[in-house]
């Protein structure tokens, strides 16, 4: 196939040509791409940077390096890959799409055959294609008949999109194996990881034995794969053609595996649930709201007064169990609160059955009794330290800790200037977008200053620069003062 794609480029292909434009083939999998390329290399005799292996597993080469290299330098000339460029990859100069292995999709195959359809100015194509004109077409190479055969529609992966999460897994865990519930888990599974935080991510892949949820839904979908349910049944039956009842055990047996960690793990199930729970927002469409009645609502304070009180609750029954509140239970605290932990609580109380924000709590304080609680508006993360120490009765006033902070700093600033510290105008605006920084982050380190709002003054050297041998013990006594 290469020896007469050579044979025929510059006659019949690209007629009055001298260099290989830049071709995409498609392989069928990692092994068979290798073989191309070293095939490749021989046939056109052009050295080992002519042809270049473009997939997902290791090339020697970052990946991303590769495909800006195909797509901005004369050489690789040749791109072999399996899937990688098949979708979402634009490489402008490619003026053939050459398909060594066959596709039944159609979404698929008009998404690969997509990649030629890039346009590009003629400047940028003589750039990287010596001896090229413009890019007026491209061609599709077919050397295994994706062209001739009858191509079907994908069908979603999502195949039951009415049905609720939470009956497909336990219909998991009862056995069920059935492919259409397996892939719209799956959907499900992938659509969720990409909207998990980082701590959900982790809390979700430690409930599942280290395994990810974006994993565990690549599994069933490989398991899903019929390709791959023929190979492992001619695996376990030493080589030779099974039969169909064969085949079916050994798809069972894939689908089995794939879906272990959710099958045999309530506790993932649960979490996985709770977890997409704070995602929906349920919107009826149908239904056309009515004012009903307009004025005060004794419902309403009913209400803040339960939530309150349930808040007070969830702080003693939690004070063993999460971090910041065993932290700011203990009096002397024994060490000093983290942003990290606070934002644990925050994604505990987030949690149903409560779904509590630091804007719903501070709301409920006051529509409770307004003369305790200072601020209103949006509320930051760590007023939750205020919220808890209210819920603790270690305070009678909610005050927006960023206040706190500020008061603080500003108590702080005079007991410098009666102790005879002056500080320079320069020094006072870094000192000020220090205090702002721990109001929002519980604290500040060196590393801190790589980020906004100190890299725009300057960043870490310009601070040293400006409190010299003091930066270091000044950022100790900040994070002590501010902070407790």
């Amino acid at each position: 196939m290469l020896e007469t794609f050579r044979d025929r480029l510059f006659t019949e292909i690209f007629p009055g040509r001298t260099e290989v434009p830049k071709t995409l083939i498609f392989a069928k999998d990692d092994a068979h791409a290798e073989e191309i390329v070293q095939i490749a290399r021989d046939v056109f005799g052009k050295g080992n940077d002519f042809v270049a292996k473009i997939t997902y597993k290791a090339t020697g080469r970052k990946t991303d390096d590769l495909i800006a290299s195909f797509r901005t330098s004369a050489n690789p000339r040749i791109a072999v890959t399996v899937d990688m460029i098949a979708t979402g990859t634009d490489v402008k100069p490619l003026e053939c799409v050459f398909f060594m292995r066959s596709v039944k999709s159609r979404t698929y195959f008009e998404q690969m055959k997509g990649r030629g359809v890039r346009v590009i100015s003629d400047t940028d194509l003589q750039a990287v294609v010596p001896g090229a004109t413009s890019k007026e077409r491209f061609v599709i190479v077919d050397a295994v008949g994706v062209t001739e055969t009858e191509l079907q529609e994908s069908p979603p992966l999502d195949r039951q999109p009415t049905a609720p999460l939470e009956r497909l897994l336990k219909q998991v865990s009862f056995g069920v194996r059935d492919p259409d519930t397996l892939s719209t888990i799956a959907s499900r599974l992938a659509r969720l990881d990409r909207r998990l935080s980082d701590l959900q991510r982790t809390q979700l892949t430690v409930l599942a034995g280290g395994t990810t949820l974006k994993e565990i839904a690549g599994g069933i979908v490989g398991a899903l794969d019929p390709d791959r349910q023929l190979a492992h049944a001619k695996e376990l039956a030493g080589g030779v053609e099974p039969s169909v009842d064969e085949i079916a055990a050994a798809g069972r047996m894939l689908l089995d595996e794939a879906v272990a960690p959710l099958a045999q793990n309530p506790e993932l199930r649960q979490r996985i649930v709770e977890v997409r729970r704070a995602f929906e927002q349920a919107i009826d469409e149908t239904s056309a709201d009515q004012v009903v009645e307009a004025g005060y609502s004794a419902d309403a304070t009913d209400r803040a007064r339960e939530t309150v009180a349930s808040w007070e609750r969830f702080c003693e029954e939690h004070r063993d169990e999460i971090s910041a509140l065993e932290l700011l239970y203990s009096r002397p605290y024994a060490r000093r609160l983290t942003f990290r932990e606070v934002k644990d609580l925050a994604e505990a109380i987030e949690r149903p059955p409560h779904r509590w924000t630091p804007g719903r709590l501070w709301e409920a304080y006051e529509a409770l009794d307004r003369s305790k609680v200072r601020g209103s508006g949006q509320r930051v993360l760590t007023d939750l330290v205020s919220l808890v120490r209210v819920a603790l009765h270690q305070e009678d006033e909610l005050v927006p800790y960023p206040e706190l902070v500020r008061e603080r700093y500003r108590a702080w600033l005079l007991s410098q200037e009666n102790a005879g510290r002056v500080f320079t105008p320069e020094q006072l605006a870094w000192l000020e977008r220090i205090r702002d920084h721990v109001a929002a982050s519980l604290g500040i380190a060196a590393d801190d200053f790589e980020y906004t709002p100190f890299r725009e003054a300057g960043g870490l050297g310009k601070a040293a620069q400006v409190f010299g041998d003091h930066l270091g013990p000044l950022l100790e006594e900040l994070n002590e003062v501010l902070v407790t």
